[in-house]
């Protein structure tokens, strides 16, 4: 598998804790995606984001905070490997951002930071943000001893912004010929799970590098994490962006906001996703906080695949597949259809079937049924049931066809939509994903009732179809009614008003 991290044209910001980057990575992203707050070290990972800027597309990366370390190898391992990050995050710039507190100061850490971003020869341009009012401009003086281009912006505000960012397009190498083809959309493929299932191990054991933090801390991973990632070559290739999420706790169980804004951050990369992969911890097996995270899946109508990590700790205590599939199935029952995929994310046992699964559940969920196909399948499946119905009210069905895809929707024409139950709808989607295998991919179903049309007897039914939410039409008197008035009337529609008659 051949993979790329990041592209050529790739802007980074560095800069020493709490000076305003990833809200500066907000800014020009025009989009809330790091997490800002006012807690020290909050980003560890790299964030990445392609943007564009006065049509100009790029990619653009926020980092962890570099602290000022005394020479020693630093203790924590998580601090020590946001440096790593940030290294390597330079290493493959094609411009830098260096961010600084005008409110502040230079600081001893800022002046660390400049010597590795001059050491990594990279252009660097120095925003001294947070200058929010124009007397704050004056303190931009005291970083004249950094050897970079300054602009004064406001991150926060929105001032300097266009100055800072006219510099550094400039400086950004023209796009290449790979780069052009790599603009088609890739698979956008969320990887979710509890905290420690195994997730950025993951990751990183399918780009066969420490593209992200790993540790046995438990939310080591605090936001969102967009991973560019490529098999394969030429035309042929394969695209995907891997979403890293924060570890889903329950909503109980968070005593912070910064994970409460991880939270939240999860939840939405599974809303924006194609296909959302699950990782459970084999030795644990499936809790309630994996049932609910598979029901938001089932909710947000996403293709899914469930990986089970750790199957190396699993199988030496004599699991066998069989026996797991077994009970994952009695379980998660709403995600039977759903493909299990046992690996270890250590050893990389199955990693590349995991890529195989999520390719086969995208192409599912992108399927286009034909209409002909669809309706005789449902003809089929409909004559071995009887039908739901309610005080003698049956429910007849007229016809199908698609009206989307990725999730693939399914539009049914009945004669009472109202009539139509959860267990009936279970029914036609197993049916239908049985029929034309469709497996992992979300199906959603939505039934329209029938309108007769004006003049025409209850028996007959109609061509045309309309919305339940249509306008709702006066009703028409029944063809005998209707005769019976107009002979009530006869003769007396010629009358003048009764304010203009003669008297007798």
């Amino acid at each position: 598998m051949e993979n790329q991290l990041t592209p050529r044209r790739t802007v980074v910001i560095v800069g020493r804790p709490n000076v305003g980057k990833s809200a500066l990575f907000n800014r020009i992203a025009n989009r809330r995606i790091a997490i800002v707050h006012d807690q020290s070290g909050v980003t560890r990972d790299r964030i990445v984001r392609e943007v564009s800027w006065n049509d100009e597309r790029f990619h653009l990366v926020d980092t962890g905070g570099i602290r000022l370390f005394d020479g020693t190898r630093e203790k924590n391992v998580i601090e020590m490997a946001v440096r790593d990050q940030v290294d390597v995050a330079m290493a493959d710039a094609a411009a830098i951002i260096l961010v600084v507190d005008v409110l502040a100061g230079l600081q001893p850490a800022d002046e660390e930071v400049a010597r590795l971003v001059h050491k990594s020869g990279r252009p660097c341009f120095l925003a001294v943000n947070k200058c929010d009012l124009p007397q704050h401009e004056a303190g931009a003086h005291d970083f004249d001893r950094l050897p970079f281009p300054a602009f004064t912006v406001s991150a926060q505000h929105n001032r300097g912004i266009d100055e800072l960012m006219a510099a550094v397009v400039k400086a950004l190498p023209p796009r290449s010929a790979e780069e052009e083809k790599a603009d088609a959309k890739p698979l956008r493929v969320a990887i979710v799970g509890r905290p420690n299932a195994g997730k950025s191990s993951y990751v990183n054991r399918l780009l066969r590098s420490d593209r992200v933090i790993v540790s046995d801390v438990a939310g080591t991973t605090r936001d969102c994490v967009d991973v560019p990632f490529t098999i394969g070559a030429g035309a042929s290739a394969r695209h995907y962006t891997l979403v890293d999420t924060a570890g889903m706790r329950h909503v109980h169980k968070i005593d912070s906001s910064v994970e409460r804004f991880s939270l939240f951050r999860s939840e939405e990369a599974v809303k924006e996703c194609d296909v959302a992969v699950l990782v459970m911890d084999a030795e644990i097996g499936p809790t309630t906080q994996d049932k609910f995270i598979a029901s938001m899946i089932q909710r947000e109508a996403k293709a899914c695949v469930m990986l089970v990590n750790k199957w190396d700790l699993a199988r030496a205590k004599g699991y066998t597949e069989t026996a797991a599939i077994a009970h994952l199935r009695e379980m998660l029952p709403y995600l039977r259809h759903v493909p299990v995929v046992f690996m270890s994310a250590q050893d990389g046992y199955n990693v590349r079937n995991s890529i195989e699964a999520i390719d086969r559940v995208a192409e599912h969920q992108r399927r286009v049924l034909p209409t002909g196909v669809l309706n005789r399948t449902l003809a089929n499946a409909l004559a071995r049931v009887q039908l739901p119905g309610k005080n003698g009210h049956h429910l007849r069905f007229h016809y199908a066809t698609q009206t989307g895809a990725n999730p693939m929707i399914l539009r049914f024409f009945v004669n009472d939509a109202r009539l139509v139950t959860k267990p009936f709808q279970d029914f036609l989607i197993r049916n239908i994903r049985e029929a034309f295998d469709l497996e992992g991919a979300a199906i959603i179903l939505q039934f329209r009732s029938r309108v007769k049309p004006e003049g025409k007897p209850s028996g007959e039914a109609s061509d045309t179809a309309e919305e339940e939410t249509s306008p709702k039409r006066r009703p028409l008197p029944h063809p005998r009614k209707r005769a019976q008035s107009e002979r009530k009337t006869a003769g007396r529609n010629n009358l003048t008003p009764k304010s203009h008659r003669p008297r007798k």
